[in-house]
């Protein structure tokens, strides 16, 4: 049913702006189908594909705090903290002192975190390729272009800040 809807609409099916929403659509679905395909790889890692995102990023950045871990991977405090606990829950993290605040944590790696990131890392591997390995590397980096500059154009607008109140 979506198939079709979508695919009239990216033939012009629908009006004007039906091919806009169709391109849209269609970013969507490419989304929820490669994410739910790493999810599948995942699953028996015991991960999915945030918790996969917050264990390569901790070697990336080394021990950092929860707060710094959600500014780099964009989640939200309550979803950062629910993920961390069932990280550390699986022994694939564990929370330190920081040793610059006492009162801070850090989250580090543990041995068996580093060892199911490398598993992780072969599955997102195989992934990747079943997903991308048809585009020769000049029409990856050429897709990563494209998809930059549609993220940049689809970020939401700021709003102006008002310089004087009108009321006056």
């Amino acid at each position: 049913m979506l198939q079709d809807l979508l695919e009239r609409f990216l033939t012009g099916d629908g009006g004007p702006a039906a091919g806009q929403v169709g391109l849209g659509m269609l970013l969507a679905e490419v989304h929820n189908r490669s994410r739910e395909r790493l999810n599948q790889a995942l699953r028996p890692l015991g991960l999915n594909v945030r918790g996969f995102a917050v264990l390569i990023a901790l070697p990336m950045y080394g021990p950092v705090s929860q707060r710094e871990l959600m500014d780099r991977t964009g989640m939200d405090k309550s979803a950062m903290v629910r993920l961390i606990d069932e990280l550390e829950e699986g022994g694939l993290v564990s929370r330190r002192r920081a040793p610059q605040d006492r009162r801070a944590y850090c989250i580090v790696l543990t041995p068996h975190g580093e060892r199911t990131l490398a598993e992780a890392r072969q599955a997102a591997e195989q992934v990747g390729e079943h997903i991308f390995g048809w585009l020769a590397e000049p029409e990856r980096r050429h897709l990563v272009d494209l998809l930059r500059g549609v993220a940049e154009r689809a970020a939401p607008l700021q709003p102006e800040a008002s310089t004087a109140d009108e009321s006056h």
